[in-house]
């Protein structure tokens, strides 16, 4: 199963259509708990979608509250089949929150969730919302707030025209409730926006992607920095022959308070990797960590670090054997800074890894996905104190439908 980017297609219309289509699906397994052969981590299913109206496919990640709840969304299923957001506890009960109707309220959300101090949910849909233009297949997509009842308000629909269409990434939540992303599609060039929509739901374009030398396709969340910057990447562009939208390797760029747009760094393909779907990671000296879809020594994907200068390094470059390919959900870092994520495929039984890597750059495969317990784990990961790592995969388990999982990882 290759993604359907290199064909010429975005990554969240060719995956819905691969979920939905139920493409690269295997037998029917059962088992919720496999322990992974490298240093025998345990790892546990805590909930198998079954694609009815409890939701299925989930290509986002998860937050996790103070009591342990898991909180997330499914790109399918629900009452209208156009998505969920849920809620997973302690006993791996899950319950329904919100079920999306497709219009007015937004369809397919394929980022995860932010959540204020109140309890309230903030996310995005790609589809549906107020606005279906011929240019939007299904609507243009959504920023929405779901409430401790449940309740869905639609904080913004996108036209998509230069507000922006087709929001991919999540959401950054400021401490005036200003919340911030990206756009993959629409604004003043149709290559992309990146927007804020304030306490009033007033939609201001803070930058428009043109598609050339300035990046174009953004799909990843955006990270903080110091003094009112913002950094993200771009799936395309960076390319200074660019002149139209895709073309190009993708960039990472900063956006300062002013709106002024900085690329960081442009990739070239070959060694340094090609095509960043996933936001970056920051740390306190001001280096960024991301990871490529493809592109290094072999063509599978990389881990790479961004330091202050401009200075790219890659500190992993998959092969697409067992050892992974295609790392479409990012990284996440620990105090110690190793780095953790997951590859879409690869591993012993090509159906996606979960992986470490330590600061020396030895990569530790964590879990290889068999398919009974999961398949092809689109989202980042998070982490908890102790050390576990929860996450997701979009197809697999014992519906096929995509699981919930925690890797009991001893530190």
């Amino acid at each position: 199963m290759t993604s359907r980017v290199k064909q010429g297609n975005r990554i969240p219309r060719a995956r819905r259509r691969m979920a939905i289509a139920g493409l690269a699906l295997a037998a029917l397994w059962s088992g919720i708990m496999v322990a992974s052969s490298a240093q025998a981590q345990t790892y546990n299913v805590l909930y198998n979608f079954t694609g009815g109206t409890d939701g299925g496919y989930p290509i986002a990640g998860l937050i996790r509250d103070a009591a342990g709840n898991l909180f997330g969304t499914t790109a399918a299923g629900g009452t209208s089949g156009n998505g969920t957001v849920f809620k997973v506890d302690n006993t791996g009960t899950e319950t329904v929150l919100y079920s999306f109707s497709g219009s007015p309220d937004g369809s397919y959300p394929g980022a995860g969730l932010i959540r204020d101090r109140a309890g309230n949910l903030y996310g995005t849909t790609i589809d549906g919302g107020l606005f279906t233009p011929l240019s939007c297949f299904g609507g243009c997509g959504s920023v929405f707030k779901v409430d401790t009842t449940g309740a869905e308000t639609i904080l913004h629909s996108f036209t998509g025209g230069v507000d922006g269409a087709e929001p991919a990434a999540g959401l950054l939540r400021d401490a005036a409730g200003n919340l911030y992303s990206t756009t993959s599609l629409g604004g003043t060039f149709n290559a992309g926006t990146v927007f804020k929509i304030d306490g009033t739901g007033r939609e201001t374009v803070l930058h428009s992607f043109k598609g050339g030398a300035d990046g174009s396709e953004p799909f990843g969340s955006l990270v903080v920095g110091s003094a009112g910057k913002v950094y993200g990447t771009t799936y395309k562009g960076g390319d200074v022959a660019c002149r139209t939208r895709g073309c190009g390797h993708g960039t990472v760029s900063q956006l300062d308070a002013t709106g002024t747009e900085t690329v960081l760094y442009s990739f070239a393909g070959t060694p340094d990797g090609e095509y960043p779907y996933a936001g970056l990671v920051r740390d306190a000296a001001g280096n960024l960590y991301g990871t490529t879809e493809y592109g290094g020594r072999s063509g599978a994907g990389t881990v790479f670090k961004l330091d202050n200068s401009g200075k790219e390094t890659v500190l992993y470059s998959f092969t697409g054997g067992t050892d992974g390919s295609g790392v479409l959900g990012g990284v996440i870092r620990d105090a110690a800074g190793n780095l953790y994520g997951t590859t879409l495929y690869g591993g012993d039984f090509d159906r996606g890894t979960i992986f470490k890597l330590d600061t020396t750059g030895t990569k530790t495969i964590l879990h290889s996905f068999t398919e009974a317990d999961g398949a092809y784990p689109f989202a980042a990961l998070i982490r908890d104190t102790a050390g576990n790592l929860y996450g997701t995969t979009e197809t697999g388990g014992v519906y096929e439908h995509g699981v919930v999982f925690v890797l009991n990882h001893s530190r």
